[in-house]
């Protein structure tokens, strides 16, 4: 469910899903006062009704509209209403005060996890009386058609098609029918939404506007039409070893895939996250970018790091090219001035993935105390002990029992990215942006395919920017980045950004804070400004994905990791927007 504000803020809130108190006012209450049946014998949800309330009609003005003509029309219930106000017909439906406007206000309490494709939406387990005689069946019915509705409306469809693919496929119809059918109506052209939606917050509470009805334009997402969408409950294999759809110097395998047609470019785009997400997380991201199958990689193939995270793209997979000079593969190759005072009994060739902070003092010195203490060698309660503290914190051996914590520059080495590139600002600032950021070399070895596409440079949308890890990848190929509009909410990371940018490239840099002020319409203005974008490219954040406890992470549904649904509307609105080129 959705808070739905009305455009007075004193306005009463009404509890659709409580009970049902005899003095509450509402639609429910309207349709039962004098009501002599719906049209077609169908009752509509409330969430519709409040569409078009939310337009300026009248609560009364709708129902009798929707009584007089039913609800599948939209366009025709529409011109209706017009007629309607047009010869002042507010005498004829009754008395139409204010509180016709008023919208109501609900808390979500829904887990995006289970509710999305399980297919078992109708907890209640009764059938929706649909004749629209019964009051009880009246209102079940619209208590069915509300959550179907506004979990559509979560995932980004406007009401109106979601409304319209309900009653197409049934209130019964699992929620993966109905995103089928809104996303096939979508791609036809059939409809044009009458309302605009737009998320301020997927996680939480989330709030939802109306938008001008007058701005219409097609949207296409989701994903490709398939017969029984992958449930959220089930977790997507990850590949073992994690090499992604090939590797530098890999020519003994054979991948193949094919595109659906609404993912084909222009635009490219290039989404990545943690590999080792909550249960059905990188299912759903899926099914939102396309239905695209994720390329996990792990960099440790790459580089002298592990890091293990998925990606979706649209690019091709042939012809990469590795990035030069290639990255170093081992820990003394990368850094062999530790090899003096490396045990034996430590057997690690390579480190562990990069975290955004770093082991305390006090448990370097509680290492060196516990080496110093102990006979030579040590024993192997010892090692052990040591051992899993230099795994964790990706310890290196700096002196005679003595282990410290990787440099920051180090940090940015076995990333990819330049020396210094994060110089200037904190150390605990510089850990934390390089242990946020992409692996350079991974990111470039999936972009180089763009070197021979665009000889002349690209456009570049950059959400969630970071310190520029795709910027850097593009750079380190030779692909000149005629324009960048970054979206980055960290001032830090803007600022090293924009340091890097003015030192090695030409190209014009735009850098926005928010990625919820990215609208459509700015988005379109950039796209007359500059042309087309050919490639979109961003990590949302991972912060309810990743972690040590893995059993209380929210996944897509917490306050940043919802974020991705921005990435999911952005691409969209630059769909939209490129398409009226």
């Amino acid at each position: 469910m959705v808070d739905w504000l009305g455009d007075n803020d004193d306005s009463d809130k009404f509890d659709w899903e409580s009970d049902g108190e005899a003095d509450v006012a509402g639609p429910s209450t309207l349709v039962r006062q004098g009501s002599n049946g719906w049209a077609n014998g169908e009752a509509p949800p409330t969430s519709l009704i409040k569409g078009y309330v939310g337009m300026g009609f009248t609560e009364e003005m709708v129902v009798k509209g929707i009584k007089q003509i039913g609800h599948n029309d939209a366009n025709a219930l529409l011109k209706l209403l017009l007629t309607y106000q047009a010869i002042g017909d507010d005498a004829a439906v009754g008395n139409c005060s204010t509180s016709g406007s008023i919208l109501q206000s609900m808390e979500d309490d829904s887990d995006l996890d289970s509710e999305y494709w399980d297919g078992d939406d109708d907890a209640d387990g009764g059938e929706p009386n649909s004749d629209g005689s019964s009051d009880e069946g009246f209102l079940q019915e619209m208590s069915e058609k509300d959550k179907k509705i506004n979990s559509l409306v979560d995932m980004g469809y406007p009401e109106d098609e979601a409304n319209k693919a309900i009653t197409i496929c049934g209130v019964d119809a699992p929620l993966s029918v109905l995103v089928d059918s809104v996303c096939a109506s979508q791609a036809a052209g059939e409809y044009e939404g009458i309302t605009g939606r737009c998320s301020d917050l997927f996680g939480g509470r989330k709030k939802a506007r109306l938008m001008e009805s007058k701005k219409k334009r097609k949207r296409c997402g989701g994903g490709a039409q398939r017969s029984r969408p992958p449930s959220d409950d089930e977790s997507m294999p990850l590949p073992n070893p994690m090499v992604g759809f090939n590797l530098p110097g890999d020519m003994l395998r054979t991948v193949s895939r094919t595109l659906p047609k609404q993912a084909i470019g222009p635009p490219y785009f290039y989404y990545e996250n943690v590999a080792l997400a909550p249960k059905g997380t990188w299912n759903k991201i899926s099914r939102f970018l396309h239905e695209i199958e994720p390329e996990f990689v792990d960099s440790k193939y790459m580089c002298a790091a592990a890091r293990k995270r998925g990606y979706i793209h649209n690019l091709p997979y042939k012809n990469r090219k590795d990035i030069l000079p290639p990255a170093l593969k081992t820990i003394f190759e990368a850094f062999p001035h530790y090899k003096k005072w490396w045990p034996s009994w430590d057997h690690r060739k390579q480190l562990n993935c990069l975290q955004t902070c770093i082991a305390s003092a006090k448990l370097t010195e509680r290492i060196q105390r516990a080496l110093a203490n102990s006979s030579n060698p040590s024993p192997v309660s010892v090692q052990k002990y040591v051992m899993k503290e230099c795994k964790k914190w990706n310890l290196v051996w700096v002196g005679k029992n003595k282990v410290a914590a990787l440099d920051p520059d180090e940090y940015e080495y076995l990333l990819g990215f330049p020396r210094d590139h994060t110089r200037g600002v904190g150390k605990t600032e510089r850990y934390k942006a390089l242990g946020n950021s992409f692996q350079v070399d991974t990111v470039a070895w999936h972009l180089s395919v763009l070197k021979d596409m665009f000889p002349n440079g690209v456009n570049v949308l950059s959400l969630f920017t970071g310190i520029g890890g795709g910027e850097v990848a593009l750079h380190r190929l030779g692909i000149h980045m005629r324009a960048v509009i970054s979206v980055e909410i960290s001032e830090v990371s803007r600022r090293i950004l924009k340091g890097w940018w003015d030192q090695t490239q030409t190209g014009t840099l735009i850098e926005i804070a928010d990625v919820q002020t990215l609208t459509y319409d700015r988005i379109a203005s950039f796209v007359d400004r500059f042309g087309v974008f050919d490639l979109v490219i961003g990590g949302s954040p991972c912060n309810n994905l990743a972690g040590s406890n893995r059993h209380h992470r929210d996944g897509l549904e917490g306050e940043q990791s919802a974020l991705f649904f921005e990435y999911f509307r952005i691409l969209d609105d630059v769909k939209s927007a490129m398409s009226r080129m």
